[in-house]
């Protein structure tokens, strides 16, 4: 079985490049992020006309989350359980975004994940995300404990280049979000809990990264980050036999400023 995650930065614009690349890389199960659109406006047909189920959740133009499978589709579960919301007044009642969304397909929990992004060290927005993975790594935690065989893929984009060698210039990033200390500490944790980065063994780096900023050339320059990421449960970790970045999903007119990341399992 073949799993992938891929932030499209917009499915209904991508909806064609998407669908060719499903036809062309035979995967099973792709969690996608934002989508940038509400339940109705999710091309689900294009999908079903390749033999894809979908679950999605996107409650407006910005975030979303969706799951793409044609190996089964089951016990689809919209937000963790311990999800925090956010608002930009902190007065107001916090709102539940639309940036997880678990489904278990061919036997594997897959949650795809959009993390908060964090703003900037002193907004509102950082101390949401870092809330925000810790909650998720709770749950998390909860169902290893739950159950230790149980295969799980945490997958999607974390906001978050967990080392110096996930980013084109660390001093760049100096007293930004992405790669401050309590962000690097929350990722970190998912692997004391249990979980595996699954890709990094097969990608290693430095100068691996699956996102390009549109602007100042990045992406020719080869000045990228590493924050897509598959984290896989024991169980799960065991079965993968291979891994890749689709970098060449990152080229062209029309191309997400993500490149798709996949696992093989055996």
């Amino acid at each position: 079985m073949r799993i992938a995650t891929w932030n499209v930065n917009s499915v209904r614009a991508r909806t064609d490049r998407i669908i060719d690349w499903l036809g062309r890389s035979d995967v099973d199960v792709l969690a996608i992020q934002e989508t940038k659109c509400k339940d109705e406006q999710f091309p689900y047909e294009r999908f079903k006309e390749i033999g894809y189920e979908v679950a999605h959740v996107g409650l407006s133009q910005w975030n979303g989350v969706a799951i793409a499978s044609r190996v089964g589709l089951e016990d689809v579960q919209i937000g963790f359980e311990d999800q925090p919301g956010f608002d930009k007044d902190p007065e107001a009642d916090p709102v539940r975004e639309a940036r997880a969304i678990g489904a278990t397909c061919g036997g594997v929990r897959v949650w795809s994940l959009y993390v908060p992004n964090g703003r900037e060290l002193e907004d509102p927005h950082y101390t949401y995300k870092l809330d925000w993975l810790a909650k998720l790594r709770d749950d998390a935690e909860g169902w290893l404990e739950q159950d230790p065989e149980a295969q799980i893929a945490l997958v999607g984009d974390w906001n978050v280049a967990p080392t110096d060698d996930d980013v084109w210039d660390p001093a760049f990033f100096e007293g930004k979000t992405h790669t401050s200390e309590p962000e690097r500490a929350a990722f970190t944790a998912f692997t004391e809990s249990g979980f595996a980065d699954v890709v990094r063994p097969y990608t290693p780096g430095p100068g691996v990264y699956t996102y390009w900023d549109y602007t100042q050339l990045r992406f020719p320059k080869k000045q990228g980050m590493r924050i897509d990421f598959i984290l896989g449960s024991p169980a799960f970790a065991a079965r993968v036999e291979a891994a890749e970045i689709d970098r060449n999903e990152r080229k062209g007119k029309g191309a997400s400023d993500h490149a798709p990341v996949i696992v093989n399992l055996g």
